[in-house]
């Protein structure tokens, strides 16, 4: 094999795990662009030398791997010019146990066992699985609001909103059409929105979220989606959470709370 093919290999390879890694450098950092920015050094480091894409973990983790080398390395900052919502994720980021989050997210989004996430964080699997349980509790109890759930299936909106109200949060409403978000998110202002992109009457969930992003700015928002590809495009905006259906209980918890941890406001609490 030639060097030049080597490399084409190589960057065809990275390219088909790159939509999950920006997705995860976003959640994680909290910014779209501090977290693609990451993204962008990981895949530099690999092209540079190929060496520290280590074999033998897949290459979904080897890449991940190269990721928290990098973030690692950099002492995991975030972006001190941050403001409002980002800002306020910082603050509490600085409460939680170091590397919880990263756990957390590996294995609930990003859908590796626990074996993967101790190769990918440089650990191993006890300190995992404690870092697993530490993280579910302190994010658990960070914060509760109130959640707008978007989506036309009958029997996976009741199952997502029994689970997100035994997390301690108030379901504001369950809206099967892009009208009908809309109308419910105008009529009690959500902390988060839970949302599918295809709605019974062939309208779309992500037209529904942008419209209620339009009137009341910034909140966080989670598509749980048969259809991950329509959103994992590379171009602007993207979500920061994003959950493929069939989804399993430990990744919608997680990412809302996630998603609440990033949105907090003191008045949340009241």
């Amino acid at each position: 094999m030639s060097v030049s093919s080597g490399t084409t290999d190589l960057s065809s390879l990275i390219g088909t795990h790159l939509p999950f890694l920006r997705r995860y450098a976003r959640a994680l950092t909290g910014s779209q662009s501090s977290g693609d920015a990451y993204a962008a050094a990981t895949l530099e480091a690999i092209l540079q030398d190929r060496s520290v894409f280590e074999g033998g973990i897949g290459d979904k983790a080897a890449l991940f791997k190269v990721y928290h080398t990098i973030w690692a390395s950099s002492g995991s900052p975030v972006d001190i010019e941050a403001s409002g919502m980002e800002a306020r994720a910082q603050e509490h980021m600085a409460k939680l146990s170091p590397n919880t989050r990263e756990a957390l997210l590996l294995h609930s989004i990003e859908d590796f066992n626990v074996s993967e996430v101790a190769a990918i964080m440089n650990t191993d699997e006890d300190e995992v699985e404690l870092l697993l349980k530490t993280a579910r509790q302190e994010m658990e109890d960070a914060i509760s609001g109130r959640v707008l759930i978007i989506e036309d299936e009958a029997i996976i909106a009741m199952d997502l909103e029994a689970l997100v109200a035994e997390m301690g949060h108030r379901i504001t409403g369950v809206a099967r059409t892009h009208k009908e978000a809309v109308a419910l998110g105008r009529k009690e202002q959500p902390d988060l929105i839970l949302a599918d992109i295809q709605l019974a009457d062939n309208s779309s969930g992500i037209d529904a979220v942008n419209e209620l992003l339009g009137e009341f700015g910034l909140m966080p928002v989670i598509f749980i989606t048969a259809f991950p590809e329509r959103l994992l495009t590379g171009e602007r905006p993207e979500p920061a959470f994003l959950i493929s259906k069939p989804y399993r209980e430990d990744q919608v918890r997680s990412a809302v709370s996630q998603a609440m941890f990033f949105a907090s406001t003191e008045t949340l609490k009241g």
